[in-house]
C-alpha cells in the first residue's frame, strides 16, 4: 500500500487553465505542463494504438491488472518539477489503490506508480528528454519508451536526481525483462513491439 498523497495549496492555476481550455478545443489531443511549459501532442496514430493496446494486454496477461495493481491509459501523474506541472504517460502501472492519491486535475501522486510508458509520436525529443528528467525528478521506479523514430525500445530504471542511473536501449532482435518490482514477470520481445508501432 503506498503513502498517503501531500496535500497542495489551491490558488491561481493559469497555466493548468489554459492546459484545460485547449484540451476542451482540440479533443483527442493530449496536453500536458512539464517544466512550466504547456506540450501538445497531437491525437496518436492508428500503429501508435496498436502498441499501446499490445503492451497493455501483455501487462493484463501477467496479471498486472488486478487487486494489486492497475494498468491505465493516459492517466495524469503530478509532477514536483513546477507548481502546475503533469504529464500524461500513454500508458501507467499504478497501485490499485490510486484513487486514493489524487491531487488535483485528474492527476495522481506519483508515489503510486511503479511504471510509465511512452509510445513516441512526432514530438519523440520530449519522450526522450523532458520526460527522462520529469518522470526521475518524481522518482517514477521504471520509465520504459517505445522509440518508433530510431527503432529501439529504452528501459530506465532507478531514479537519481533529474535522471536514472540505468538506461538501456534495446534493439529488434533482443528482449527486456523488466525489473520485478513491477509486480509480475513481463519480458518484451522489442522486435515485436516496434513491429506493432511501425508506421
Amino acid at each position: 500500500m503506498s503513502a498517503a498523497s501531500v496535500e497542495r495549496p489551491h490558488g491561481d492555476r493559469p497555466l493548468t487553465a489554459e492546459a484545460n481550455r485547449l484540451m476542451d478545443r482540440n479533443p483527442g489531443y493530449r496536453v500536458e505542463i512539464i517544466g512550466g511549459k504547456i506540450l501538445v501532442t497531437p491525437p496518436p496514430d492508428g500503429p501508435h494504438s496498436e502498441a499501446l493496446m499490445d503492451l497493455a494486454l501483455l501487462f493484463g496477461a501477467a496479471g498486472l491488472h488486478s487487486t494489486e495493481t492497475r494498468v491505465l491509459p493516459g492517466v495524469g501523474v503530478w509532477l514536483p518539477t513546477g507548481p502546475e506541472d503533469y504529464a500524461i504517460p500513454d500508458l501507467a502501472l499504478v497501485d490499485a489503490d490510486y484513487r486514493d492519491h489524487c491531487v488535483e486535475n485528474n492527476c495522481y501522486d506519483p508515489v503510486c506508480f511503479r511504471l510509465v510508458l511512452e509510445v513516441t509520436s512526432t514530438n519523440w525529443k520530449t519522450d526522450l528528454r523532458d520526460k527522462v528528467r520529469a518522470y526521475a525528478s518524481a522518482k517514477l521506479p521504471v520509465y520504459v519508451v517505445v522509440d518508433r523514430k530510431h527503432q529501439r525500445l529504452h528501459v530506465l530504471t532507478d531514479p537519481a536526481g533529474d535522471d536514472y542511473e540505468n538506461h538501456r536501449p534495446y534493439s529488434p532482435g533482443e528482449s527486456v525483462t523488466l525489473p520485478r518490482s513491477i509486480g509480475a514477470d513481463v519480458t518484451l520481445d522489442v522486435k515485436d513491439v516496434l513491429k506493432a508501432g511501425r508506421p
